[in-house]
């Protein structure tokens, strides 16, 4: 088999492009390309890399399986390929974003990366082990009915993060609409403060 090009969905806003933002995607792999949309329709360009790809892509194995194909440092490269086609487009500030696996990735690329200019993260497990100080303006977000992400380590982020946004009765993927985890109000919100957050880093 070849080796391909690390493939991505991209959304561009119909004015010039003046600042873009990376989204990552959940363990599940690419299921975002509305989120791109959106964050284009506000005016962002928007990128979706498939981190699977070396793994024959979302759907090609089981999740541990896929997750397991990630190599951190890879992954790093395949997060700077994707600011780097932002920058070809036209941005000058980026922001990244994730869910899920995307959630951890987006803060450990905060952390351990100078790339971004702004970071928001969804309901990433993990992050309690990864704590640091990341190197850009840098906001999370949780659900406190949330199964794979313990209230102890959503304690643990908070006490580090004060601004780490937690929503009562939202359980995990509340983002993700038209999933049965959908939480409105949640997800509404979550999308205001993001839109906030990206609105006075990268503008």
């Amino acid at each position: 088999m070849s080796d391909i090009t690390l493939p991505y969905f991209v959304a561009r806003p119909a004015s010039n492009v003046s600042a873009g933002v990376v989204v990552i995607h959940e363990g599940g792999g690419i299921q975002l390309l509305r989120v791109c949309q959106r964050l284009a329709a506000e005016g962002y360009a928007a990128v979706a890399p498939d981190l699977f790809f070396r793994a024959g892509g979302t759907g090609a194995a089981d999740f541990g399986t896929l997750m397991g194909s990630l190599d951190p440092s890879t992954t790093a490269a395949d997060l700077g390929e994707s600011a780097a086609h932002l920058r070809a487009l036209g941005a000058t500030k980026i922001g990244v974003t994730g869910f899920c696996m995307g959630g951890m990735l987006t803060y450990r690329a905060a952390v351990t990366m100078s790339l971004f200019d702004a970071a928001v993260g969804f309901y990433g497990a993990g992050i309690a082990r990864e704590l640091g100080t990341p190197n850009c303006p840098t906001l999370l977000f949780f659900g406190d009915d949330d199964p794979y992400v313990p209230m102890a380590d959503i304690t643990a982020v908070q006490a580090h993060h004060p601004d780490t946004v937690v929503y009562p009765g939202a359980g995990h993927g509340f983002f993700r609409d038209g999933s049965e985890n959908y939480d409105e109000a949640a997800a509404t919100d979550a999308w205001k403060r993001l839109l906030a957050h990206f609105d006075t880093a990268l503008r």
